[in-house]
């Protein structure tokens, strides 16, 4: 799992999987792009990995906005050069079945998770072409492939993104590798505000969950960071056009 100064733009970086993969990529050596809209966290999570003598740069983005992304691919080439990787995992989440959806919820989830995903490979995929090669990342989930109670609008977002993976790997043939890894439980701030209303304590909750689970407990980021790493590196040049399941064989389970 080679990153030695490969240039990887990690969005939602600080926070959750993004954070533990942005630590992780760091310390395998790659120069990383920290991309958030959390100015005051991704500013620490520079400070903390500067000081650990790590090249990294945070750039607070809202992938939504194509200005945005614009700024943060321009920048990114003023610091580094060239963009080797991108791993494009910020995404949103709002609980409600279709009928309880309202425009903004919409304007917010698909402008995240699917829009999001558009514009930065709008704008990374012609730097990756004059380059000749790279390689694209992105957090779908089992929400993809499950329909989970009241997840609606998350499940159709993320069902979008595995479609796109395959599209992607098919237009940019020979030049652009293009996978996906689809984390399930992963203990993370996003699972945790999920928790909210239920009767029994979180943390009991969490812990019943994971008892659920095949492997007998939660994946943590630092497991999809892993995983990750592998996929960015030139050990899985192979793997293209599909996604790597990181649920601990939940989608294994019979439904009884």
């Amino acid at each position: 799992m080679d990153l030695q100064d490969k240039v990887i733009i990690v969005t939602g970086g600080t926070s959750g999987i993004g954070a533990g993969c942005s630590r992780h990529f760091a310390a395998l050596g790659a120069k990383v792009v920290i991309v958030s809209n959390q100015p005051e966290a991704g500013a620490a999570l520079e400070e903390e990995l500067q000081a650990q003598d790590h090249e990294v740069r945070f750039i607070e983005t809202d992938i939504s906005s194509e200005d945005d992304v614009k700024h943060l691919v321009d920048e990114t080439l003023k610091t580094f050069g060239r963009i080797d990787c991108l791993h494009s995992n910020a995404g949103v989440w709002r609980e409600g079945t279709v009928k309880d959806f309202t425009e903004d919820d919409w304007q917010l989830i698909m402008g995240v998770n699917v829009k999001g995903n558009f514009l930065l490979l709008k704008h990374i995929v012609p730097v990756m072409e004059k380059q000749g090669q790279g390689v694209v990342v992105i957090t779908t989930s089992v929400a993809a492939f499950i329909g989970f109670p009241a997840h609606a609008l998350y499940c159709a977002s993320k069902a979008a993104l595995e479609a796109l993976i395959r599209c992607l790997a098919t237009d940019h043939a020979g030049v652009i590798r293009v996978v996906g890894i689809c984390p399930g439980t992963i203990d993370t701030p996003m699972l945790r505000a999920s928790c909210a209303g239920w009767d029994t304590p979180e943390e009991e909750l969490l812990a019943d969950i994971a008892q659920k689970i095949p492997v007998r407990r939660l994946g943590q980021p630092e497991d999809v960071a892993k995983a990750a790493a592998f996929l960015l590196s030139d050990d899985a040049g192979f793997i293209n056009g599909t996604s790597l399941m990181m649920e601990g064989g939940t989608l294994a389970l019979p439904p009884w």
